[in-house]
């Protein structure tokens, strides 16, 4: 296939996998660009000199484009920036702030930009910020998400309506059959998040990558909504924030509940009862963990099958 998203990265294949924190390292970035998409690297959860290497080990496993996930109010925002310009990564997706902070520097050093908004109105300011492109992410995402809660199925029509640059669809998407739809929708490539958690090469914990396998239907919900809403599978921790804020916890409190580096003892570490486990509402659909070049090759085979055959009403 080949669109605007795929001439813009140099990509085979629409399929894009999320900078997860504590899920994405170089590993599973290389094996995504080699099956013909864009692996990204998630510099959420890392230092500057574990950024700097993650990106030379990425280099050396891979030919291919891949890119990092830069969360906008990550503290030492400006070391990740200069590190991303120094080693020349292609592509960066920004998130978590505002787009015209860096994307004008970073496109001054011909690197494509990208940002993840969840409303129409954000994806304009995105336009108007210069970003080459914006991923759309709906409701039902994992990790952090945004406050309006629009669904996918409503997002992606409306800010592909909105804007005139491509549109990458996010939040829900694990198939080959949910991609088709967003396509349809208007949007020219998927990013997927919590089907590649579920992936051999994700850092991810096999204990929180087995809990996913054995998640159901309504075992995750936003939470944290007064601080940055995040979408947790239920644990004890996830139980005490839905206490705390029926209880009309304040922000202090929440902040307190919170503490510090809950999701690194939870994703990264397997602490299933008192860690943050950020996973979307997808996650009751996934049965394995698997090579993520088969995760690829699974759901872009799924595509092809419903697009050249199409259902007949």
């Amino acid at each position: 296939m080949q669109n605007r998203i795929c001439r813009l990265f140099n990509i085979e294949k629409p399929i894009i996998q999320a900078g997860m924190i504590w899920a994405s390292g170089w590993e599973l970035a290389a094996a995504v660009s080699n099956a013909g998409g864009l692996g990204i690297i998630g510099a959420g959860s890392m230092y500057p000199g574990v950024l700097e290497e993650q990106i030379k080990k990425c280099q050396q496993a891979t030919s291919k484009p891949f890119a990092v996930n830069l969360p906008l109010l990550y503290p030492d925002i400006d070391q990740h920036i200069q590190t991303i310009i120094k080693l020349k990564v292609p592509i960066v997706f920004t998130s978590a702030g505002n787009p015209k902070t860096y994307t004008h520097l970073l496109k001054e050093h011909g690197i494509r930009v990208v940002h993840v908004v969840s409303s129409s109105k954000f994806a304009l300011k995105a336009q108007e910020a210069g970003v080459d492109a914006i991923v759309a992410e709906g409701f039902e995402a994992g990790g952090h998400n945004g406050r309006e809660e629009t669904t996918t199925l409503c997002l992606i029509p409306a800010v592909c309506d909105a804007v005139a640059i491509p549109v990458i669809a996010a939040g829900g998407i694990a198939s080959g059959k949910s991609m088709y739809a967003v396509m349809v929708l208007g949007a020219e490539a998927v990013q997927i998040g919590s089907r590649f958690v579920c992936s051999e090469e994700s850092s991810s914990h096999i204990a929180f990558k087995k809990a996913i396998l054995n998640a159901q239907e309504g075992d995750t919900k936003l939470s944290l909504k007064e601080l940055t809403p995040v979408r947790l599978l239920k644990n004890i921790f996830a139980t005490k924030v839905q206490e705390a804020e029926l209880a009309g916890a304040s922000k202090e409190t929440l902040t307190n509940l919170l503490g510090r580096g809950r999701a690194k003892k939870g994703m990264f570490e397997g602490d299933l009862e008192e860690g943050e486990l950020e996973i979307g509402q997808v996650s009751s659909m996934i049965k394995d963990i698997k090579p993520a070049k088969e995760i690829v090759a699974e759901i872009w085979n799924d595509f092809l099958n419903i697009a050249n055959n199409p259902i007949k009403i």
